[in-house]
């Protein structure tokens, strides 16, 4: 799965807004070139509070660098699963998850794994999702839209 196909799959389900931070979009530098996907079907841009999936092309020094992004041809898409999802798909809870933090290989290609800093919080990532994570990844996404679309509140 590339980049473009994430987007348009991500697109395709209702209500969801996709954003590519660049230069002219107001957002920090730091996310240029990264995408946010936001459950939003007023297309309220004020409601975009927090993306319930994203892909990250690039490391935030200092910050999240464990994937090795700056790699050429590498991104990573990140989506906040919940945390019996989480618990599925990695044999123990978000909480858990600092005291494993240092048995992860971050850099693994086409595996589902915690997020390097999200993880507590519930949310896994694939780096290129390839042959093994493509057939759940659509699942991921769907499921994880599912829980943004119920968890939305329209502003008045």
């Amino acid at each position: 799965m590339t980049e473009n196909d994430i987007v348009d799959f991500m697109t395709g389900l209702p209500g969801v807004v996709a954003f590519t931070a660049a230069e002219g979009t107001g957002a920090p530098r730091a996310a240029w070139g990264d995408t946010f996907f936001f459950y939003d079907p007023g297309d309220d841009p004020s409601a975009r509070q927090m993306p319930f999936a994203t892909i990250v092309v690039k490391d935030y020094e200092g910050f999240d660098t464990a994937s090795g992004l700056d790699r050429p041809g590498v991104f990573r898409l990140n989506v906040a699963v919940g945390r019996a999802a989480f618990e599925e798909l990695l044999g123990y809870p978000p909480a858990a998850h600092a005291g494993r933090h240092e048995t992860v290989d971050y850099r693994a290609h086409d595996r589902i794994l915690p997020h390097p800093v999200y993880a507590a919080q519930s949310w896994v990532c694939v780096l290129n999702p390839g042959e093994a994570t493509a057939p759940r990844v659509p699942a991921l996404l769907t499921a994880a839209h599912a829980r943004a679309a119920a968890r939305h509140r329209p502003r008045t």
